[in-house]
């Protein structure tokens, strides 16, 4: 398709696209920008069209094409923005988490983790730490099975000193 077939085959459609656009954004001004996209995308594909075949719908394709994709981009863009401020909103209120309260607090819990025996304290300090179960039981040479049966009684027992020295579970799954 020549330049001056697709300039006039779009001419005598334009008016239906844009019916069509309004009715996909429900905005007069996203609709320009919709038939603005399609006309462009149409145009740079102009080749592909096929001869003797409907233009028509081959250009409203497209365009209801280009709105679902920008309708998607938007729907994970705001996916992508939201979680992003709910980070920020931690990152915002770190400087508060220094305050004397949370040290004394810490302080209190890392004294709960040096009540627990040696066993269950090595094997829950090195999982807190980000070690991996094969790497806690290599270091301790002993079962896999051994070293989550430690890490689950270790939460056990501070699950139950937090709630007696606190009246508390909160920082703990239910």
């Amino acid at each position: 398709m020549t330049t001056s077939e697709f300039n006039a085959e779009y001419k005598l459609v334009e008016d239906l696209l844009f019916g069509f656009a309004m009715k996909l954004t429900k905005n007069k001004e996203n609709a320009k920008d919709l038939m603005q996209e399609t006309f462009c995308r149409a145009f740079k594909n102009k080749d592909r069209f096929s001869e003797n075949t409907n233009f028509k719908a081959w250009i409203t394709t497209i365009m209801r094409n280009n709105f679902i994709n920008d309708y998607r981009k938007s729907k994970t863009r705001n996916q992508v923005m939201a979680s992003v401020d709910d980070f920020s909103y931690f990152i915002e209120n770190k400087a508060g988490a220094d305050n004397g309260d949370s040290v004394i607090m810490m302080k209190e819990l890392n004294g709960m983790v040096g009540e627990l025996s040696d066993e269950l304290r090595q094997a829950f300090s090195m999982f807190v730490n980000g070690y991996h179960y094969e790497e806690i039981a290599e270091k301790a040479n002993v079962p896999i099975g051994t070293v989550k049966s430690r890490i689950f009684f270790a939460r056990k027992k501070l699950r139950a000193s937090i709630k007696a020295n606190y009246g508390m579970t909160s920082f703990t799954r239910a």
